[in-house]
């Protein structure tokens, strides 16, 4: 008889703390073993270090790391933090993978690096209401193999 792997997801709630990026890195190795994945833990981890470093600089109030099965070996990771305004590089149309910052630049390259390591990220405005913060979450999604 064959099994069936329920689809899962997890949420993890961080503060505005320099601690918290890392923090989360670790909680994420712990999900990618569970969930037998560790293949996938350098690209994961490096994705996931670089949006939620992102949203650590960018933002002043909490954030929060999401991690979502999306299918066998395919795994979606996410940052939602307040701001509502979507960066440059994760804009509609901001697929110019050549628009890296220039070698003298002191920053610029993680949305860069998120894009270029992806299978496929995107970012989505959340509205307002009862149920919600609102603000954005920018994601990206691979694949093990």
């Amino acid at each position: 008889m064959a099994t069936v792997s329920p689809s899962w997801a997890y949420t993890l709630h961080l503060p505005h703390d320099p601690r918290a990026p890392g923090i989360a890195r670790s909680t994420l190795r712990t999900v990618l073993a569970a969930h037998d994945l560790t293949a996938l833990a350098p690209t994961v981890e490096l994705l996931a270090s670089e949006l939620l470093t992102n949203a650590h600089l960018h933002t002043r109030g909490p954030y929060a790391l999401r991690l979502r099965a999306m299918e066998p070996g395919r795994l979606r990771v996410a940052v939602w933090d307040g701001d509502p305004r979507v960066p440059a590089g994760f804009a509609r149309g901001g697929d110019d993978l050549d628009a890296v910052p220039p070698d003298s630049a002191e920053g610029g390259r993680g949305l860069y690096l998120v894009r270029a390591c992806a299978d496929s990220w995107g970012a989505s405005v959340l509205r307002e209401s009862g149920a919600s913060q609102g603000g954005k979450s920018l994601w990206a999604e691979c694949r093990q193999g």
